[in-house]
């Protein structure tokens, strides 16, 4: 297996975007990653997109996409997997560079969701549930979520500050990414008086309805460096499964698919959890990102919560997540999330985050782990630099 590598990096901005369509956004982001990397040309490319034919109207994006880009012929795949598609196009671009099949890859992730209606946008999220035994009987994903909260809650003492901890963090983060849609701070007090949406959880606990892209340029070291320009290892890929339905789950305080991706992840990185020195994590809901942190194993069942009140989890705290302000600042334009997580990733790797969220001391290596619906499907990438 070759070592393979991220090169260069692009988004466009993300928000509510109406001067830009699917494609435009896509080509954009792109575009950026292509002229950061210094490549001359693409063998292939893996666009994570969530579920573009509901929100847009809009599928075969293979063809789409490549077109704008002004690429025809090249060859192009989408992949799915509820809100990690993103991540999982960054793994399939990874297999194929790493198996020698091609050399440069392009992993983009893109997703168009303000040009519906909320309860259309709604519907076409809710797709990443249970139709039979969760979305027939009214279930949401807040409401999904707040059921994993209530539970933690219950088995561990997590509070309501705990929640309101990580949300504030992660928008002071997101205050200073130039490609945020919310990029401002919020104090726990505004978490905690903001709109409840599904006890406990509150509107400042969900991550927004969001339009973005993201792309990152993946080929070999050796070619990397024949091109000069930064680049960080990919180390480590895994991914894992679960029931897609909550009720079917053994325990709902704890993402399983997650555990076996951050397992498979670390086993093929020779490392171990203690070496990750930061990490960007799927926190769709402030609940998440408790739950994920001691699913990958960064804390013991029910210590992530009190660490993150502690200001463990900041950008100058014992281990840093979410710098880019996560999915709750940043947004979450469902196919491309992932990939935006590489992108942070690479961005800290490499010292080149903006704005002053530079996580101190020159981090040598991290980790993103991105999951679908209430954690069915997840993937976890570790990076290291070069």
């Amino acid at each position: 297996m070759r070592e393979v590598c991220i090169i260069g990096v692009g988004m466009s901005k993300w928000g509510e975007i109406w001067k830009q369509s699917l494609r435009d956004m896509h080509t954009d982001a792109a575009l950026k990653a292509i002229k950061a990397s210094g490549v001359d040309h693409l063998d292939s490319m893996y666009v994570g997109c969530m579920s573009c034919g509901l929100f847009v109207g809009q599928e075969h994006l293979a063809s789409l996409l490549t077109d704008y880009m002004g690429m025809c012929g090249l060859p192009a795949t989408r992949v799915e997997s509820a809100c990690a598609s993103g991540g999982m196009a960054v793994r399939q671009a990874f297999i194929e560079v790493a198996s020698g099949i091609s050399d440069i890859v392009m992993a983009s992730g893109v997703e168009k969701m303000t040009d519906c209606s909320g309860d259309e946008a709604t519907y076409a999220l809710a797709t990443a549930a249970d139709q039979e035994y969760e979305v027939f009987h009214g279930a949401t994903f807040p409401g999904l979520y707040a059921i994993m909260a209530c539970a933690h809650m219950a088995k561990y003492g997590t509070t309501r500050a705990m929640l309101s901890a990580v949300s504030s963090k992660n928008h002071t983060n997101g205050a200073m990414n130039p490609v945020a849609q919310y990029p401002f701070k919020v104090t726990p007090a505004q978490v905690e008086k903001s709109v409840m949406i599904a006890d406990p959880l509150r509107i400042l606990d969900c991550s927004p309805i969001t339009d973005g892209a993201a792309a990152v340029v993946v080929t070999t070291v050796d070619i990397a460096k024949k091109l000069g320009k930064p680049y960080v290892k990919i180390i480590g890929s895994g991914i894992g499964t679960d029931t897609i339905a909550l009720a079917q789950r053994d325990d709902i305080t704890t993402i399983k698919a997650a555990t076996i991706a951050s397992k498979m992840a670390l086993k093929m990185a020779g490392k171990k959890i203690t070496d990750i020195q930061f990490s960007e994590v799927h926190d769709c809901f402030t609940i998440a990102e408790i739950v994920v942190a001691e699913s990958i194993g960064l804390y013991e069942p029910g210590k992530a919560g009190p660490a993150f009140l502690a200001g463990e989890s900041a950008l100058d705290g014992k281990f840093p997540i979410n710098s880019s302000g996560g999915l709750k600042s940043k947004g979450h334009p469902v196919g491309a999330t992932g990939v935006a997580q590489m992108v942070e990733v690479y961005k800290q790797l490499t010292g080149q985050a903006e704005n002053g969220r530079q996580i101190p001391n020159s981090p040598k290596i991290g980790m993103a782990q991105n999951m679908g619906g209430s954690g069915g499907s997840s993937v976890v990438h570790i990076m290291e630099v070069a």
